[in-house]
């Protein structure tokens, strides 16, 4: 894997790699996914399956990457995962337990109006397995995406065009891969802005958080671990309940495109912005404690 790894990450202009990798992995993940039905793998989870083993040839794509493109020996230090000291790992666990904390805060509002305006009705259908359910797709998206988001893809854009090119671009690409674009102008452009704003939110958290990225995947996989059991299990939404508060989607309604969400994210957003201290996004890029340490 190595030979044709440092093939691609030789190539000339120097975005080349960047564009090509995740596509290049996700078809050798499908590929590969498409073979093991030969041994028996169900058609219908082929797709699940050609996704996961991408993501772990990203894993093991990294280090090499860092090494050659960022000449950094301890990527997933970089990347906001390990921290440089052991007493530092405290601050990771607090970091993970704000970001949940946030993703409830949110689910918990739009939830709350539901109820109070009569769109929803309150089931509370807690089940072990829904629970882990929960628990796994949290852990699973929120740590996939974050790592590839805010952390590979961010360093890498932040290269190429400057840490507040970086910044948006990020979030910019981040909201038009989440985005259905069979919804409609209006119901689409609510969900862009949304995704967007989640995604500068995310940026943002790991800036304050002093790189560290567990901040981020506890926000993102909280909401998406967390939305899943509450429309799953404890809340049952009325059909006709209105897009600003729900969001756009039909059966699968997406919150982040409702009027509630993209206002609680922009102030989120603008606290944010003006709590967080002016610091160098390479320094928070580096290590999840650097900073600290300058």
């Amino acid at each position: 894997m190595m030979k044709p790894l440092n093939r691609l990450l030789l190539l000339q202009p120097a975005w080349l790699p960047t564009v090509l990798l995740i596509p290049l992995l996700y078809a050798l993940g499908w590929l590969a996914a498409t073979t093991l039905m030969v041994l028996g793998l169900p058609a219908d989870q082929v797709s699940l399956t050609g996704t996961v083993l991408s993501f772990v040839l990203f894993l093991l794509a990294v280090p090499r990457w860092a090494v050659v493109r960022w000449s950094e020996p301890q990527p997933w230090r970089r990347l906001g995962l390990v921290a440089r000291q052991p007493r530092n790992r405290i601050d990771h666990i607090s970091s993970l337990g704000i970001g949940l904390l946030m993703s409830l805060a949110l689910i918990g509002l739009i939830m709350s109006l539901l109820v109070f305006t009569g769109n929803g009705s309150w089931l509370g259908n807690l089940e072990i397995q829904a629970i882990l359910n929960c628990f796994l797709l949290a852990l699973g998206v929120g740590f996939a995406e974050e790592l590839i988001f805010r952390g590979w893809l961010w360093e890498e854009l932040t290269r190429m065009l400057g840490p507040r090119g970086g910044l948006l671009s990020q979030a910019a690409l981040f909201s038009l891969v989440h985005t259905r674009f069979n919804l409609g102008f209006g119901p689409m452009l609510g969900l862009l802005t949304g995704l967007f704003l989640l995604g500068l939110i995310l940026a943002l958290l790991r800036l304050r958080h002093q790189g560290s990225l567990w901040g981020c995947i506890g926000l993102h996989g909280g909401l998406v671990g967390g939305w899943f059991l509450a429309h799953q299990n404890l809340v049952m939404i009325d059909p006709n309940a209105p897009m600003w508060l729900v969001g756009p989607g039909g059966p699968n309604v997406n919150p982040l495109g409702g009027m509630v969400a993209i206002v609680s994210l922009t102030a989120i957003s603008s606290l944010l912005i003006q709590s967080t201290k002016p610091i160098r996004l390479r320094q928070a890029t580096n290590s999840a404690h650097d900073e600290q340490q300058c």
